[in-house]
């Protein structure tokens, strides 16, 4: 899928509905290219048991030959390098070229960079992003440091997931609500906003549930993320609406932009606009609103 670029040549991708699809579920993988998702997680790690591992591997492989475009984005989930299974899976997701890699468990930026260096290694370094769950202590300990790291050169670090019922088990929380883990989610949008990510809020599990997930999608669009992880196609149009630019949003962003683009406005660090200030900041702003919206249209 062709996109544009924002600042230190990350790609400008609508995010708003991220859906797992388990790789050794043959027909979820066939239909997902079917979805109006923007962004499919095929999983090699949780939702694949190890007797099955070999034939997911095999299944994605095959699904990447046969639809070698794509209509959304496409991220392959491994496991860690250091697990029994990381190392094939590492091979056969790089065989297949996705859009990006998923690196579980990310405790230290050095979990990163492992993946990086290896991915350095071929002509795939220049076209596979990584992504980092952070789901453990030690990922929101490390928060700032992990997202820091998407600047080192040849990073490739692109997007943060949260991995919230991970977090939830670690951390010996005894309720199924994420009241608790709020704070803890702030600080991780801060560490990806500091340093230019995307971050994608965690799934929700009640997927018949529409109700609260909904609700869910509403705090989390307000808190700032990019979009939800998603278990299930019936919760992906509810996440596109919730994340997706709204029409009114569109609107204000495009006349500042067609305020800043009349000639006598062109050089000016402020301007006014229906009554109220705004500032060339708010011009970057609006530039990338617009070009979400016409990701989001197909443009």
């Amino acid at each position: 899928m062709m996109s544009n670029t924002v600042m230190n040549s990350r790609p400008l991708r609508p995010r708003r509905s991220v859906l797992y699809v388990p790789a050794a579920n043959e027909k979820a993988v066939a239909k997902s290219e079917t979805l109006a998702c923007d962004a499919v997680i095929y999983d090699l790690e949780d939702a694949v048991a190890p007797a099955a591992k070999d034939e997911a591997r095999e299944r994605l492989r095959d699904h990447f030959k046969a639809y070698r475009n794509s209509p959304h984005e496409r991220i392959i989930r491994i496991n860690a390098l250091s697990s029994e299974f990381g190392p094939e899976d590492f091979l056969a997701a790089r065989a297949c070229k996705p859009d990006a890699l998923l690196i579980p468990k990310v405790d230290v930026p050095r979990d990163i960079g492992d993946v990086a260096d290896m991915l350095a290694e071929t002509d795939a370094a220049d076209t596979i992003r990584l992504w980092a769950m952070m789901e453990t202590p030690k990922a929101i300990l490390n928060a700032a440091k992990i997202a820091e790291w998407g600047e080192t050169p040849g990073s490739r670090l692109d997007c943060l997931v949260i991995g919230a019922n991970d977090l939830a088990k670690d951390l010996r929380l005894p309720g199924p609500g994420r009241a608790e883990l709020m704070p803890l989610m702030m600080e991780l949008i801060v560490a990806a906003r500091a340093f230019g990510l995307d971050i994608i809020d965690a799934v929700f599990n009640a997927f018949r549930d529409e109700e609260g997930f909904a609700a869910e999608c509403a705090q989390a669009a307000a808190m700032g993320f990019d979009g939800k992880t998603l278990i299930h196609p019936m919760q992906i149009e509810g996440a596109n609406a919730a994340f997706g630019v709204s029409a009114e949003r569109e609107a204000i962003a495009a006349a500042i932009v067609a305020a800043f683009d009349r000639p006598e406005n062109r050089d000016a660090g402020v301007i006014g606009l229906d009554g109220r200030m705004v500032e060339r900041l708010h011009l970057e702003e609006a530039r990338r609103t617009l070009a979400l919206v016409a990701l989001q249209r197909g443009g």
